[in-house]
């Protein structure tokens, strides 16, 4: 077994529960682990054999266009395609930064983490 890990995917997209949210957007950040066996990928040198690093950054980047009030319900629909799409060996984690979310005071960035 080992990890595939696909960070830094950069949208600007439009979610959240403010009607400001969906008009103006903000950044959002995902990263995605993978735990997979990719040891006969390695020996074999094939790529059908591994987790496709560019379908995991286009999952991630269709459904951060599909506008959601929550983080959290796009992490789960991130995680659902991946899961059945891609078929991991192992366990899935979706994380996805939120930057400038409109809170009261000093706050860089929430966070959500989805596993599965």
């Amino acid at each position: 077994m080992g990890i595939i890990k696909v960070t830094g995917i950069k949208c600007h997209a439009y979610h959240g529960c403010l009607a400001e949210e969906a008009l103006t957007g903000t950044t959002f950040i995902t990263n995605v682990t993978l735990v997979h066996d990719f040891e006969r990928a390695a020996r074999y040198d094939d790529l059908e054999l591994t987790i496709d690093y560019c379908s995991v950054a286009l999952i991630v980047q269709q459904e951060m266009q599909l506008r959601a009030k929550l983080i959290e319900s796009v992490g789960q629909r991130i995680l659902g395609r991946i899961k059945q799409e891609l078929r991991p060996t192992g366990l899935v984690t979706v994380e996805i930064e939120k930057l400038n979310a409109p809170i009261q005071g000093e706050v860089e960035k929430v966070i959500i983490e989805i596993c599965g």
